[in-house]
């Protein structure tokens, strides 16, 4: 018994020693990385965000020298990433896509935290290209066909989107006001979703980001209308919706978040990771293939602009009568 205790207790006090020791490693801002990092994308696998991420996620790894995973999460509009962050450890392993909507939470679910403050904002890096597709085999050839056989048979028309009160639907929501329409919303789990059930013919369009771009080439789907500042390059024969008479433009930018209170040396090092990832060829390319390009925010100006754009949902969905609070 005696030469248990000798031999024992020497190994006792070495891994109550080492233990705090290795942990305090793995939070250290100088040591960091040392083991994978996540990333939590709110969307099914496939499509604009997915897509465009894993490419991303790929640079990122070779010039963090640790691997880093995508996770996806897809339902309630793409907002899952950002409330996950709100239990996350605030380590810099675990970080979101946080895209626009988050920053309507507040006025349309009880939420307890504030999107403006309760995220670490770690970069901005690019923004979705909204349209409305049909399939190719639709009838509808036109925007205005689209809103002739909208008056005809009102509420009869669907549409699928990637959730209630996502961008896809609250611009919809509007375009219908603005045109005297009554559409039918049909809500799917996120844009891959959304196509395979137009590509399926379960619905009669989608109002969705450029993940139909592959699609719209390809000949299996119909683009009508772009909701973007100017005609997308791709699809130079396709109006936007000011062209056609539709006083509206729809973009929505998206980065990475991580949780509050991340050390900020950690901070920066992911940012300039993902930064430098942005800048290569691959990135650029994936982006190409739905109409987007990167659109870098440092930062303190991807914080900003969550800020400005929490009040600014707010005044959207007043408006529309569909804030709850």
């Amino acid at each position: 018994m005696r030469f248990q205790k000798t031999f024992f207790a020497p190994l006792l006090l070495a891994a109550v020693t080492v233990m705090p020791t290795t942990h305090a490693q793995d939070k250290s801002a100088a040591n960091w990385p040392v083991r994978p990092i996540k990333i939590i994308i709110g969307f099914a696998p496939g499509g604009s965000t997915d897509t465009p991420m894993r490419i991303l996620a790929d640079s990122a790894s070779r010039i963090l020298k640790q691997a880093v995973i995508i996770e996806n999460k897809p339902g309630a509009g793409g907002t899952l990433p950002a409330i996950a962050m709100q239990t996350a450890p605030n380590d810099g392993y675990t970080l979101g896509i946080a895209s626009l909507g988050v920053y309507r939470l507040p006025y349309t679910t009880d939420l307890k935290w504030d999107p403006a403050k309760d995220l670490t904002y770690v970069i901005g890096l690019t923004g979705y290209s909204f349209g409305v597709v049909v399939p190719a085999a639709s009838p509808i050839k036109t925007w205005a066909e689209y809103l002739a056989a909208a008056k005809a048979k009102p509420g009869q028309l669907t549409y699928g989107s990637p959730g209630v009160a996502t961008t896809n639907h609250l611009t919809m929501e509007r375009i219908s006001r603005l045109t005297g329409i009554q559409l039918n919303h049909i809500p799917y789990k996120g844009t891959a979703e959304t196509l395979q059930a137009l590509l399926g013919q379960q619905v009669d369009s989608a109002a969705e980001t450029s993940g139909w771009a592959p699609y719209v080439k390809d000949g299996k789907m119909r683009l009508l209308v772009t909701w973007g500042p100017k005609r997308m390059a791709s699809f130079p024969d396709v109006p936007t919706l000011k062209e056609v008479g539709i006083p509206l433009v729809q973009t929505s930018h998206w980065g990475l978040v991580a949780p509050k209170g991340v050390d900020p040396a950690i901070v920066t090092k992911l940012h300039d990771a993902f930064k430098q990832a942005m800048e290569q060829p691959a990135f650029k390319e994936a982006l190409a293939r739905y109409d987007m390009e990167p659109e870098y925010r440092s930062s303190k100006d991807f914080h900003q602009f969550a800020v400005d754009t929490v009040k600014q949902e707010k005044e959207t969905l007043d408006a529309l009568g569909l804030s709850r609070k």
